[in-house]
């Protein structure tokens, strides 16, 4: 038996009636703009609800606390868009997308507007803005090293990061040791056991 998507995911994270119904209208925004722009690969929009919904939410549970994000290379809105949607209820609570590509952030733009969304669209390059959050996120944007540099104003700032990343985590986390200093832990994904979420929670640069 075939066990429905959004039941699972409303399992999984206890999403009410208005969440689910962002996120449906999330989903069809984004089918829509993948048809003229690369925002996933089209084989990922039928697994919406694992892969990209519940992958991006996840990261909830590790930060419960956590009122203030910013996604990095936010791209086509995960896990940013998915923590606003989710976030939109909880009083202060607040996402900034940011991310370098114009159409990107158009894309974004129109989502966040449609939805009424807890959250401002940056077009930008993440290292250059200057936001104090909880918490700094980024998912499939580049290697841990390069990645860190992108992140580095944002812990100076006061934020801790957790990042969504792939089999290969603990490897880049090696080769970043030998640019940074970090205190970090490393956990399974719970929408894919390949996947990584790396949490760090102080970072500087080796001198």
């Amino acid at each position: 038996m075939t066990l429905d998507p959004i039941a699972v995911f409303r399992t999984h994270t206890g999403a009410s009636d208005t969440q689910i119904k962002d996120l449906t209208t999330f989903l069809s925004m984004l089918t829509e703009a993948n048809e003229v722009m690369n925002l996933v690969g089209p084989d990922s929009i039928p697994d919406f609800w694992n892969r990209h919904a519940w992958d991006s939410a996840q990261l909830l549970a590790l930060a419960p606390e956590a009122l203030t994000w910013a996604d990095l290379g936010a791209g086509a809105g995960f896990p940013g868009v998915v923590l606003a949607i989710l976030l939109k209820d909880r009083p202060d609570a607040h996402v900034w997308l940011i991310d370098s590509l114009g159409k990107r952030c158009r894309f974004l733009d129109q989502v966040v507007e449609a939805l009424d969304l807890p959250a401002t669209v940056v077009n930008g390059r993440a290292e250059e803005q200057d936001v104090e959050v909880d918490i700094v996120t980024a998912r499939a944007v580049a290697p841990m090293e390069k990645l860190l540099a992108y992140a580095q104003p944002y812990f100076q700032h006061g934020a801790q990061g957790l990042f969504l990343k792939g089999e290969k985590a603990e490897a880049e986390l090696k080769e970043a040791a030998k640019v940074w200093h970090f205190n970090s832990d490393l956990s399974v994904s719970r929408s894919d056991p390949r996947g990584r979420i790396v949490h760090i929670r102080s970072l500087r640069r080796v001198r």
